[in-house]
């Protein structure tokens, strides 16, 4: 097999160059007068509820959408003022649940800015009518400049008059949303965000909230008679509800029985991996390799029960593949920093929250941790929980990465369920679990996050279906265990190996790991991701850091600076005036996330195109064209993020390899090249900055082992090649720890 490649190189940084021309109506449509006036008449209703509500000084307006529709569609003309565009004012996003999906944003807006819209809109009402009567088509407004119009004479600018029509064919409606909610018992609620800070907001609403009762700002603990309060004083503040209280997802456990005393080394200098479980019992065999600390209040009993899954889990992280044989997967052992933050029958998910972020903040040194908890109950499919928009938030902010379960049903269960929280969190590894024959889970439960995101990220073997399970510790014996808890911190092991051994950055890591579990000859489907991921991750660790002898497989990093990060130098090898190649790619990055933008939940887009260079161009392997300079594509924002994985940050693009695979032509430049794009939702530059590790792998299609000569070319091009050799990295490592006593 090959070493994996490390490529070591610089990327080029430019700004965006295109500039956006007027605006215009998509070709052949056009917007009636009539549209106009009913969008006119929506917004005056609008300006005189919020003119008579004394709660806060703005405007909660939701915009009613007629599709899903990209950053550039969104309204430009409508709730905009001077410098300050209306996309600066969004609060909240969702999809329609008309068969059609559509998006309904939310902005918060002074009323001086809800009075301008209703001028401009009245205005441009006037002008449409005397100017082109009853209909604007697109050709009018691409011709507009021959009709000579007076636009002073209408107290309107040429351009907020095109944005205005423009806008109103995108725009179904302008209303207010009201989430219809009741709890019985203490629930999360996050409300839109406006310019009243949170508990004088409440306060003014007749509740009193202590602040440790708020969380990020927006969200906030209520019991139900607050929570019918804020009901039933001002509904349309209400973002997001979940309930508090949430029961464990169910893993299946055989009867423990008691095992001949098992023995293990004295720790050294492993990596050490954070758990966040149910409690550790520090009388197993391995106790000295887990330093356990319980999060609880000393006021919460404990019952024997409340031990078992966490010590199953840490019993994985720590000695799995000695107590496991077959799924030895060559990482060796790991030490483990366990804090107990839930038992077993139900937890907070506020206190845990809270719990998580002391947790990471008073141990920077760990980078990996395992949360193998997750809730019964199924997402909500406008918007990410809390408990994973927290994880997102600490795994931005930090150089860490969270290792998360994909959460069960029960095995009798045959309806089909959405996976719980926290594994909704997009920049966790999410893990769902297959059989010994590689086949789904009884117990899965599916994704796909806010209709979009890919998740679970991968499998790995978790038990179930026709075999007796995973093998652990339990505090009274040797145990066997069924559930996607215990496929996650296998993975875990592979992060932990990746990054504390081999020293890769996590977007490496994680990109490695996705990259791993998939093929060459498996088509993307939704219906497939929903369920396993991208695929199932190999048992070995040498299966991930090697390739096949036909393969050439490379990792490169870098960081987004600018628009286009790019470099157009990568030498793959040519044979007879051809490449003889398929190739596949897999990025991956953290951005920053916003929960009150509902669906549109990732702050920044990462675009990646990889492939041969031609007239300064590369022509990418998936042929993605939504970013390419200097040409128009009609691409609807819905097929973008279905074929192209536009805001998702874990991407993976490929040829499949069919027999009539071809190898390809070169063009005069004869380099191959990668771009990776950065496009932005807000104003606030959250790409800026940002790191990204991406995975390439070259199949040659006879066969031939091309690697000596795509060295050799990288060496001449300038890049620096290290090989990712297991054996070289562990004595490294080794070295790297090892205490020097000074006489």
């Amino acid at each position: 097999m090959n070493d994996v490649l490390q490529l070591k190189g610089d990327f080029f940084q430019k700004p965006n160059s295109s500039r956006p021309g007027a605006p215009n109506l998509p070709k052949g449509t056009k917007v009636n007068i009539n549209h106009l006036k009913r969008l006119q008449e929506d917004l005056e209703r609008l300006y005189q509820f919020w003119n008579e509500e004394k709660i806060f000084q703005g405007a909660l307006i939701s915009v009613f959408y007629t599709r899903v529709v990209p950053k550039s569609r969104r309204i430009n003309g409508f709730l905009s003022k001077g410098s300050k565009p209306a996309n600066s004012s969004i609060v909240g996003a969702r999809f329609s649940n008309d068969e059609k999906r559509k998006h309904i944003i939310t902005h918060y807006v002074t009323l001086d800015i809800l009075e301008e819209s209703i001028n401009r809109v009245r205005n441009s009402i006037l002008l449409f009518k005397e100017i082109f009567n009853d209909n604007i088509s697109q050709g009018d407004l691409e011709n507009i400049k021959e009709k000579n119009i007076d636009f002073h004479k209408y107290k309107i600018s040429k351009t907020n008059f095109l944005k205005i029509i423009v806008d109103s064919h995108y725009v179904e409606k302008f209303s207010l949303i009201e989430n219809k909610n009741n709890f019985d018992q203490n629930s999360i609620i996050t409300i839109y965000k406006t310019d009243v800070e949170t508990s004088l907001l409440m306060e003014r609403i007749g509740i009193k909230l202590l602040p440790s009762r708020i969380i990020d700002g927006i969200t906030m603990l209520l019991d139900p008679s607050q929570f019918m309060l804020l009901y039933e004083k001002a509904p349309y503040l209400i973002a997001m509800v979940t309930e508090d209280i949430s029961k464990l997802t169910k893993d299946d456990f055989s009867n423990s029985i008691e095992s001949s005393k098992m023995s293990i080394p004295r720790p050294t200098n492993e990596p050490i991996v954070g758990v966040i479980d149910t409690m550790f019992d520090d009388r197993v065999y391995f106790s000295e390799w887990v330093e356990f600390k319980n999060m609880l209040s000393d006021d919460i009993p404990l019952e024997p029960n409340d031990y078992k899954h966490g010590t199953a889990v840490s019993s994985i992280i720590v000695d799995g593949a000695n107590i496991n044989p077959n799924l030895d997967d060559g990482c060796g052992r790991f030490r483990v920093r366990h804090f107990g933050v839930a038992i077993q029958k139900q937890f907070s998910s506020f206190s845990i929250l809270k719990s998580i972020k002391e947790i990471v903040a008073a141990n920077k040194d760990i980078k990996i941790w395992n949360l193998s908890l997750g809730s019964k109950d199924e997402i909500n499919p406008n918007f990410i929980s809390v408990e994973a928009a927290i994880l997102d938030k600490l795994q931005y902010e930090n150089d860490i990465i969270f290792i998360i379960s994909g959460t069960n049903k029960a095995m009798s269960d045959n309806e089909e369920k959405a996976i719980g929280s926290p594994a909704d969190s997009i920049n966790s590894l999410v893990v769902n679990s297959v059989d010994d024959k590689n086949e789904p889970a009884s117990y899965l439960r599916k994704g796909i996050v806010l209709s979009f995101f890919n998740k679970p990220d991968v499998s790995y073997y978790g038990g179930g279906n026709h075999e007796k399970g995973i093998r652990v510790c339990m505090p009274t014996g040797e145990a066997f265990v069924v559930g996607t808890s215990f496929a996650a911190p296998w993975i875990t092991r592979k992060m932990a190996y990746l990054i504390g051994i081999i020293g890769l950055r996590r977007e490496v890591a994680k990109a490695l790991i996705i990259d791993s579990s998939t093929d060459w000859k498996t088509t993307y489907t939704i219906e497939k991701a929903s369920i396993l991921g991208h695929g199932v991750v190999p048992k070995r660790i040498e299966d991930v850091v090697k390739s096949q002898d036909d393969e050439i497989k490379f990792v490169l990093s870098g960081v987004s600076e600018k628009y286009d990060t790019y470099n157009y130098n990568i030498p793959v090898p040519i044979h007879k005036d051809k490449h003889p190649f398929v190739a596949k790619a897999t990025l991956c990055y953290f951005p920053k996330c916003s929960r009150n933008q509902g669906v549109d939940y990732t702050n920044t887009e990462l675009d990646i195109s990889f492939g041969r260079i031609n007239k300064n161009t590369i022509k990418s392997i998936d042929k993605n064209k939504q970013s390419i300079e200097d040409e128009t594509h009609y691409l609807y924002e819905g097929e973008m993020r279905k074929n192209f994985r536009k805001w998702d940050n874990s991407k993976h693009i490929k040829e499949v390899l069919k027999d009539r695979s071809k190898a390809k032509k070169t063009y005069i430049n004869r380099m191959w090249g990668i771009s990776i794009k950065t496009k932005e939702r807000l104003e606030t530059k959250d790409g800026e900055g940002i790191c990204f590790g991406v995975v390439i792998t070259l199949k040659e299609l006879e066969g031939v082992n091309r690697i000596d000569n795509f060295i050799q070319n990288c060496s001449l091009r300038g890049w620096l090649v290290n090989k990712i050799n297991v054996e070289n990295r562990i004595d490294i490592y080794t070295k790297a720890n090892e205490e020097i006593e000074f006489e």
